[in-house]
């Protein structure tokens, strides 16, 4: 299972201003930017969703109700996490820089030829 970005406004008010203002900025981007794609891959990995199965406890109890309790469990500080975005982000650009891409995700394009 990967995560669903719908799910990212219910985790906006659960941290500080950092993380709040991450969300933010993530919700604003185009969808499928590189913005978007750097939070799903580390929702992702914070929430375990690769081990997630559709009979697991955690499926059946939703995608919503899990990315919630792991971001309010987090136990780092807001800038822990925006590190983890950033190396998200980072290995995101690199893999569509690398060009291996099977499927050409438009707005990534875009924000490359942006840098």
């Amino acid at each position: 299972m990967l995560f669903p970005i719908r799910v990212a406004p219910l985790l906006r008010d659960l941290r500080g201003p950092a993380w709040r203002k991450l969300v933010d900025r993530v919700l604003l981007a185009p969808e499928a930017s590189l913005e978007e794609l750097a939070f799903c891959l580390m929702m992702v990995r914070l929430d375990s969703c690769l081990t997630c199965h559709t009979d697991s406890f955690r499926a059946m109890r939703g995608c919503s109700s899990c990315a919630v309790q792991v971001i309010r469990r987090f136990r780092g500080e807001d800038e822990e996490l925006l590190e983890c975005f950033e190396r998200a982000r980072d290995e995101v650009m690199a893999h569509l820089k690398s060009g291996r891409l099977r499927v050409p995700i438009e707005n990534s394009i875009e924000v490359l030829n942006e840098s």
